[in-house]
């Protein structure tokens, strides 16, 4: 088994689509990856899932992502043909398991969802933050995770930022397009007002990346994801980036798989219980150092 992308893509993505073309999963190019997850699909509990569900058997399913997620997916970066990180190995070892591939298609991050809505992928696996109202973009979820969101910040703290509150105030916080922090940190405004401060100004860009150039550039203050994330972006620029605080959210990570498709989300709820029962994703967790990683049992989220 190989993945690959898909070519077609989202317009609003065509951008994204056109620098990242070609690209794959990454794996040794001597082990597919359907050897490197044989122990788990060999597994009883595998087989008697491929037997409950032959339809997905043989089949292609594409993982819409937006590869800019250090440790969870990002581009190779010895080999730009292919993509890397816990979410890549997550999703294939459950295709490995229902007897699927996976292939991808890159999108921006608030894409994600419209682009499985549209049909033109057939599921996420991309530390998606699962909510009803994403939920209602016309998708179900199946969490894998709970989420610890840290606080990236310049070296030092400057600005003395304490989390998701007044200490925002007249600073501005650079977030991807369509995450759940953008409402939280809107939400401080009225406090901010009532002290007599300037709201927090929000500067949305369409990936993680981009949000990390802002802070280093020093046309934003802050910047909010899951912890592990932002751990990644601070390894990677550790002179000039922090941590300010970790918070935990009210949220879980989640699979999302178009709404209705009843057959394919239960079945990769299914399976991503195996995965979790034979300690599979404590262990893909360890192996891309998502230290804060902290299992959820696997439970659908729908609204339709």
């Amino acid at each position: 088994m190989t993945p690959s992308r898909r070519a077609a893509a989202p317009a609003a993505a065509a951008t994204l689509l056109l620098a990242l073309a070609a690209c794959t999963s990454t794996s040794d190019a001597a082990e597919a990856p359907a050897s490197q997850w044989s122990d788990l699909a060999d597994s009883a509990a595998c087989a008697d899932l491929r037997e409950a569900h032959p339809d997905l058997v043989g089949t292609t399913k594409t993982n819409a992502i937006n590869p800019h997620t250090p440790g969870y997916e990002v581009i190779d970066p010895e080999n730009p043909d292919r993509f890397m990180g816990f979410d890549i190995d997550l999703g294939e070892a459950i295709g490995a398991c229902l007897g699927f591939d996976v292939d991808y298609v890159a999108v921006g991050f608030s894409e994600l969802i419209p682009t499985v809505a549209s049909g033109q992928a057939d599921w996420i696996v991309s530390n998606l933050y699962a909510t009803q109202e994403r939920a209602a973009g016309g998708v179900d979820f199946i969490s894998y995770s709970k989420v610890f969101d840290g606080v990236l910040v310049a070296k030092g703290n400057p600005e003395g930022i304490t989390g998701i509150d007044t200490s925002l105030c007249g600073l501005t916080v650079a977030l991807n397009k369509g995450y759940v922090e953008v409402p939280l940190v809107e939400a401080v405004a009225p406090d901010c007002t009532a002290a007599g401060l300037a709201a927090p100004e929000v500067a949305l860009f369409d990936s993680s990346a981009d949000c990390v150039q802002a802070i280093l550039a020093g046309r934003a203050d802050a910047y909010m994801n899951d912890i592990n994330t932002v751990n990644r972006f601070i390894a990677e620029h550790p002179d000039d980036l922090d941590s300010a605080e970790t918070v935990m959210l009210d949220y879980e990570i989640g699979i999302g798989v178009l709404q209705g498709e009843h057959e394919f989300r239960d079945a990769v709820q299914a399976a991503l219980t195996v995965v979790q029962d034979t300690g599979l994703q404590t262990e893909l967790a360890e192996k891309w150092e998502l230290d804060a990683n902290a299992v959820a049992e696997p439970t659908v989220l729908s609204v339709g």
